[in-house]
């Protein structure tokens, strides 16, 4: 699509597909759930057009990106560790960082471990949460059967 390129590259002990356009500061995209890349097909586009280095990964367990089989391995951890690799890969020392959705949990994460990684932080739909939000709460609002809800472990 208009000349956004595709490659893996190898992080944090997965390999990654990223899409990335442009040349200048990197805007780094995360996807929600159950998206893809493909979400910001149009924002890498206008943004490559506008001077910057947009990318796209799909993150751990997504896509084209590798899916480890322990559940153990999707921690917060695990894949804010992916982004930092990412980040070096890239060759730069900060980006400007975008999520939204699942996306945007994990850029609040990102920002919160890793501070000098990100120059500054949009995220869409989702607001900042404590590590271990309220997830009664989704239950009683929302019931069993939103996705938040159905995605928990429970004892």
């Amino acid at each position: 699509m208009e000349g956004i390129e595709h490659r893996t590259v190898a992080v944090n002990g997965i390999n990654m597909h990223i899409a990335e356009k442009g040349e200048g500061p990197v805007v780094l995209f995360l996807h929600g759930f159950p998206e893809l890349w493909y979400s910001w097909r149009h924002q890498i586009v206008s943004l490559a057009a506008s001077g910057y280095h947009a990318v796209a990964p799909d993150l751990r367990g997504y896509g084209d990106t590798d899916a480890p089989s322990p559940i153990s391995s999707y921690t917060c951890f695990h894949i804010v560790g992916d982004l930092i690799a990412l980040i070096d890969t890239l060759g730069v020392q900060q980006v400007f960082l975008v999520g939204h959705d699942w996306g945007a949990i994990i850029a609040w994460f990102l920002a919160m471990f890793r501070p000098d990684k990100v120059k500054a932080l949009v995220t869409f739909s989702v607001p900042f949460f404590a590590r271990n939000p309220n997830v009664e709460l989704f239950h009683s609002v929302y019931g069993d059967d939103y996705y938040i809800s159905r995605f928990q472990v429970m004892s």
